[in-house]
């Protein structure tokens, strides 16, 4: 499999990173290393000798052996979020999640998943991602439900964007569940509010989009207009984000947003949106 790895870095207001800044930034640099890509996932030929489906327990076990005790007392001082964290690289655990998935039938892979994320272990909840990460699941209710109970919960960017890479591949799958997504808008929890966008990012990658494909991405860039006024570091970041993919398939809608609506984004939102547009079309 072949996967694209793009970077996701922060853009100061002008001015050197704070502290708190600087860590999101190498955070950032990092993630972008790993697992950035919105590539479509191809699943590889069955084999009937890759042995029985593994249980949750099973899958912890095989993550703990790969663990590395110093890397994982950084990543615990990185996410500065109380859980468990093995030392695992991205690469090893989609490796596992790989195998697994041959070795599962569907409704075994939901199951191990959802154990997984329960675990509450970082690298298992990335793991149960990747095991829903495909581009072809019939039928996709029960791992679409699945991705959507853990919404609410999210507490940190990394196994967000994880979920949210997952659950973007069943929305494409089934674009009327946008419907279900736009009610995060509202939620208390930043995390659900942000994983709307992050989500939805594949309506960004159009050159010739559809009159569907055109309805939603309109529908998107209302919600900025809605998120815009959120203070939120990572809400403003998600709406750059958003902005600065969409401007590389379709510049003129963003100058559009951006001239209409971008005086209500902080400067650096501004101008990580405003990145790939020539200095005449940036607002």
């Amino acid at each position: 499999m072949g996967r694209t790895r793009k970077s996701r870095t922060i853009a100061a207001e002008d001015r050197p990173l704070t502290e708190e800044e600087a860590q999101l930034d190498a955070e950032a640099r990092a993630y972008a290393a790993s697992d950035a890509a919105y590539e479509q996932y191809h699943e590889g030929e069955e084999d009937d000798d890759l042995g029985a489906a593994p249980s949750v327990a099973d899958g912890i076990a095989a993550l703990e052996i790969c663990g590395d005790a110093e890397k994982a007392a950084g990543a615990e001082a990185y996410h500065k979020v109380p859980r468990r964290y093995l030392g695992v690289a991205v690469p090893l655990i989609e490796d596992m999640a790989r195998l697994w998935r041959a070795q599962c039938s569907l409704e075994e892979r939901i199951a191990l998943a959802a154990g997984l994320w329960d675990s509450d272990i970082h690298e298992a909840m990335i793991a149960a991602t990747k095991l829903l990460t495909q581009a072809r699941m019939r039928p996709d209710d029960a791992a679409w439900d699945l991705i959507v109970s853990w919404v609410p919960g999210l507490n940190a960017w990394a196994v967000a964007d994880h979920a949210c890479n997952a659950g973007s591949r069943r929305l494409v799958a089934d674009p009327t569940r946008v419907d279900q997504v736009e009610t995060w808008l509202e939620a208390d929890n930043m995390w659900t509010r942000r994983a709307a966008l992050v989500i939805t990012l594949p309506w960004t990658k159009q050159n010739h989009p559809t009159t569907e494909e055109t309805a939603i991405r309109a529908r998107v860039l209302g919600w900025c207009v809605r998120l815009s006024e959120d203070r939120d570091w990572f809400i403003q970041k998600a709406i750059a984000w958003w902005l600065r993919e969409l401007s590389k398939h379709d510049a003129q809608a963003v100058r559009d947003w951006l001239e209409a609506h971008g005086g209500a984004l902080k400067p650096f939102a501004r101008k990580e949106a405003a990145k790939f547009l020539q200095p005449s079309q940036a607002s």
